[in-house]
């Protein structure tokens, strides 16, 4: 199951975009809310949830997905049900994936791997070397059971890097061509 964790204030075009792909690819997609059962993206899009963050139990094989937007990053550092699955999915055998200002929540919570290469939204690369990360300048980046992404408009590459990740390259080739993806 992937989870992607939505707080109040979260990018509404990094979440959903994610959730539409990887429901395309037909991978399990749960939109796990913190604070309620709607919570409204950082452009005023309300979602509705599937479950919310304490009611979630990871497995082997599993993926937590932290969309960025200060607010939504704010929203999962702030509860301690999300947090305690975003530790979790640090632990080996488990995905952890975050985008834009999401990696810089890793950084500060001391979830990235001495020297693992990484990006985020330009401008917030210093926190990510300040945990001992090293911050790269592409799109998206896989590393050791982490996926990141630079930022909305990685959004589509980010997804795609999901699905590769959890159902391979033919899937993800499939899915990109059926969306008319072009790099």
């Amino acid at each position: 199951m992937v989870y992607i964790l939505l707080g109040n204030g979260f990018e509404e075009a990094e979440a959903l975009v994610a959730a539409d792909v990887l429901r395309r690819a037909e991978l399990p997609v749960c939109l796990t809310g913190i604070g309620g059962e709607m919570v409204t993206g950082s452009h005023g899009i309300a979602v509705k949830t599937d479950k919310a963050a304490e009611a979630v139990t990871l497995s082997a094989g599993d993926m937590v997905v932290l969309p960025g937007g200060m607010g939504g990053v704010a929203s999962i550092e702030g509860s301690e049900p999300a947090m305690a699955l975003v530790r979790q999915a640090a632990e080996p055998g488990i995905w952890l994936a975050a985008i834009c200002a999401a990696p810089t929540l890793l950084a500060r919570a001391g979830l990235l791997p001495q020297g693992v290469s990484c990006v985020c939204y330009p401008g917030m690369e210093g926190e990510l070397a300040k945990a001992g990360a090293a911050p790269v300048d592409r799109s998206v980046v896989k590393a050791d059971g982490l996926i990141t992404g630079r930022g909305p408009g990685s959004a589509f590459d980010f997804a795609l890097g999901l699905v590769e990740a959890l159902a391979g390259e033919d899937t993800r080739s499939q899915v990109a061509g059926g969306l008319v993806y072009r790099k």
